[in-house]
Order: C-alpha cells, then structure tokens, then sequence
C-alpha cells in the first residue's frame, strides 16, 4: 500500500461508499471549516490505484499560550480491512505531525452493526474534551410511516397531524431562502441560550453540502418562517443537523412538520437511519429520570427529541494520541482554566 494525498473526487467516492461513511469526512465538510478557523488535510492509502483506507484530518491552534496544533479525525478513519488500521495509523500521524500536532483528538464516530475496535492498542487515551455529542437518538426509518410513528409518544404524534392540519406550507429552501433559516436560527439561540453561527457559516454550508448531501426545509405560513431543519445525509444515514423555530404561531406545531417532512426526505431517499444528533451524554435510565427537570445544555433540545422515539445510542467516544505530553498537560490545564 502506498500512502497519498487524495484529491476530492477520488476521496468524497471513497467516502460515500464506505459502510460508516459520515458528512464529516466529505470534502465539503472540511473546506467548510477551513473558511472557519481550521485547516484540512486527507490522507489515504491506495491499493492497485484505488483507496483502501484513510481519514480527512482538521487541525486548529491550541487555546492561547500553548504552541502547536490539534489534529482531529471526525467520524473516520476508514478501513475496508481491520488489518489496514496499522499501517492507517502511521500515515495519518505523519499527517498529523507534519501539521505541527501535539495530539490527535479522534471520534471514531458509530458502530452500529460491529464491535468497535480497542483503541487503547494504537496508543489512544480517552479524552477530557469531545467536540460532537456523543450520545444520540438514533430512529429506523427504513420501514412503513405507521412503523416509524409507533415508538413515538402520543403527543408527538398528535403535534404531527396538528401540523398538517394548519395551512402550514412545507418545502426545501432554496440557495436564496438560506436567509429565512438565520433569522429565526438566531431568534432560537436567544430563546434556548445557546450561541449560532453567523449567517455566512449557514450560507456556505448550504452551498457546499445541500446540493448534494442534503436540504434545508422550510416551514411557512401566511409569509411568515416558522421553522426550519437542515438535515444531511451520507452512506445509510441522514443527520437533524440544525434546527430553528420561530418563537410565534408555535400553537400550529410547525417545528413537528417540518421534522416529519426531514425524515420522509431521507427515507424517500434510501437512507435506513435519522439520527436526532446530540442529547445529554447519560445512560437511559438517567435520561428518564431527569429530563423533565433540567434545561441545561442539551436537556431542553433531549425533551424534543425524545417524543420521536429511535434509540438511544453514544458513538465510540473521543481519544487522544498524543505526540507532546508536555504541551498535552498545557493544554489541559488550558481547557480547566477556561471551565
């Protein structure tokens, strides 16, 4: 095997059909966060002229006092044989290193259908910091509508045909609706707390990603834009990756539809899985039992999510390699300093 940097095409078909293919690993999605901050890198290795294996790496600067880099791998690294990961793994932290790295943070993402690997074996320590929420709620929808509704509870299914029963108009956004989104995604961030991107961030994931990869569903009625859903969709599943809602006519329940109408694109479409993204990182049982009294980071989006049924699933978590241990503990104590 020969290792290479990938151009985009060759890797974005790599990608698409691997069995854990993510949106986080396509092209798009890494010159998305290069026009924000980081910077991106692939690497692969190649096989008769074909990619066998590889991962698209982001590197950002360490917080403020510490030199050097973060690398970090987002629900990649592929292999298309587990024998593959050795010879992966030198390749990416030649990458890595070559970038200035003092560590890898790397989210292995979801293995649904096969045991995770130990990643302990390849130098990795797990990590006090993740950058995506690694429990989700995670629903079927490669089956009749009756079947997907059934394991939801009874008022997400009332608040479904109440949403078609109000003049709501649903549709996918186009290049100059993206605005529509912003405005009420801000009015949103203010109502839940919590911060957005600037409109540009969403301009440009649209036009990188939804022409292929996805759509923005719009909710509308008597002019006004009541909800939204940017979902995108890679391999077997399609992700809720944001969502907005504006904060009138909520009694027409127009934040349901457009959920309802995300996930019938996606199943429309072939995808087997709708994952929810992101809830509290806690066991069932924990979420059960207090999700009704707590609002704080995402335990106010989890009452939401929950009424849809799914199950509730964590990825493989985050692990750290590192290459400077010294810095490593700046860091650290970096991240403690900033709480």
């Amino acid at each position: 095997m020969n290792s290479i940097t990938p151009e985009k095409t060759q890797w974005d078909d790599f990608v698409k059909q691997h069995p854990r293919a993510h949106f986080l690993q396509l092209s798009a999605w890494g010159d998305l966060k290069s026009a924000y901050g980081w910077s991106c890198d692939r690497v692969a290795l190649v096989e008769d002229g074909d990619i066998v294996a590889g991962a698209q790496l982001l590197f950002k600067p360490l917080p403020t006092g510490v030199l050097g880099t973060m690398a970090y791998l987002p629900y990649g690294g592929y292999v298309t044989d587990d024998s593959q990961w050795g010879a992966l793994w030198d390749a990416v932290e030649q990458c890595a290193k070559s970038h200035g790295a003092v560590f890898l943070k790397w989210e292995a993402g979801f293995f649904l259908n096969k045991e995770a690997p130990d990643f302990t074996q390849w130098g990795f320590v797990e990590s006090p910091q993740t950058v995506q929420p690694p429990r989700t709620v995670m629903l079927n929808i490669a089956q009749e509508d009756d079947d997907i509704q059934s394991p939801m509870n009874q008022s997400t299914r009332r608040n479904i045909r109440k949403a078609y029963k109000n003049d709501v108009h649903y549709y996918e956004a186009s290049p100059e609706d993206v605005s529509k989104f912003t405005r009420i995604m801000e009015i949103t961030g203010d109502r839940n707390e919590f911060g957005v991107h600037e409109p540009e961030y969403y301009q440009m994931m649209y036009d990188l990603l939804v022409p292929e990869y996805g759509a923005l569903i719009l909710a509308e009625h008597e002019g006004d834009t009541l909800a939204a859903n940017f979902v995108l969709a890679v391999g077997d599943t399609a992700a809720y990756l944001a969502g907005a809602s504006a904060s009138k006519k909520r009694k027409l329940m127009a934040s349901y539809g457009v959920q309802w109408e995300a996930i019938q694109w996606a199943k429309q479409r072939g995808y087997t899985y709708y994952d929810m993204w992101g809830v509290p990182d806690e066991d069932a049982e924990t979420l059960e039992d207090q999700f009704q009294e707590r609002s704080d980071g995402l335990w106010g989006v989890y009452r939401f999510k929950r009424g849809w049924g799914g199950d509730v699933v964590r990825s493989a978590g985050t692990w750290d390699k590192v290459y400077n241990r010294l810095v490593y503990q700046a860091y650290k104590m970096a991240l403690k300093v900033r709480g």
